[in-house]
Parts: C-alpha cells; sequence; structure tokens
C-alpha cells in the first residue's frame, strides 16, 4: 500500500529502458511509483491506484497514449487527474488533440531531462495538492 504522505504518480511507457530510469529517479524523488507499458495497463493501473498524476507516453502498443487519455478523461475521478505527456512526437497536430484533453503539459522528450520532468511533476502536484513539495 502507498505510503499517504508520498505522492503517488503513473508512468506509462512502453519504452522498458526509458520506464526503468524514470521510476528509479522519481523513487529516489520520494514518489511511489507505478508502472504500464501500454494504454491498456495505464488505464486499468489509473482507475485502481488513483495516482496524484500520470506521466503518460503517446507512441504505445495496445492502446495508445490518447487513446488512454480520452479513456480516462470518461472516468469521474480521471477527467480531472493531472496528466503531463512526454513523447517523441513534436507533432503540432498531436500536441493541440492532447491540449484539447486537458494535459497539464506535452514535453518532447530530445527536448527534456529527468531532473527537468521531476521538477516539472513537482511544480505541477504543488499547485494541486497542498500536502507535497510545499
Amino acid at each position: 500500500m502507498a505510503n499517504p504522505k508520498k505522492p503517488k504518480i503513473l508512468i506509462v511507457e512502453d519504452e522498458k529502458s526509458l520506464l526503468m530510469v524514470l521510476s528509479e529517479k522519481f523513487r529516489r524523488e520520494g514518489f511511489f511509483v507505478h508502472e504500464a507499458n501500454n494504454g491498456e495497463q495505464g488505464l486499468d493501473s489509473a482507475l485502481k491506484n488513483k495516482p496524484h498524476i500520470v506521466i503518460l507516453d503517446i507512441i504505445m502498443p495496445s492502446l495508445d497514449g490518447l487513446g488512454m487519455l480520452k479513456k480516462l478523461r470518461e472516468d469521474k475521478w480521471g477527467n480531472s487527474v493531472p496528466v503531463l505527456i512526454l513523447s517523441n512526437l513534436s507533432d503540432p497536430q498531436q500536441i493541440e488533440e492532447a491540449n484539447g484533453w486537458g494535459v497539464i503539459d506535452y514535453l518532447v522528450k530530445s527536448n527534456w531531462g529527468l531532473d527537468d520532468v521531476v521538477k516539472k511533476t513537482k511544480e505541477t502536484l504543488a499547485k494541486s495538492y497542498q500536502t507535497f513539495f510545499r
């Protein structure tokens, strides 16, 4: 069971090495980490574990990130959970579509380092939850 004083994060990423690196970095930063390898697993994990924030890749097998995001937003809880997109895609149409589904930000992997992703995540949580990172 997650520690109630630790923020819960769900990382949905099909690239195993990146998932491992992100998960370890967030654990070291004090997060309780849930992981998923595709959108179907991510949606199941999100609805079951109700993380405080979701980091979501776009291009994945089974159910892509935008498909997962759309289904997540159909849920009462999932409609308001903060989502950060972390993707290799920098297509303006994809970014516009993701923003239309209420993502907090769309980060292109090649433009963001691990420390930057953690900082952006903490800033997002600090705005949404009084108990974390203040």
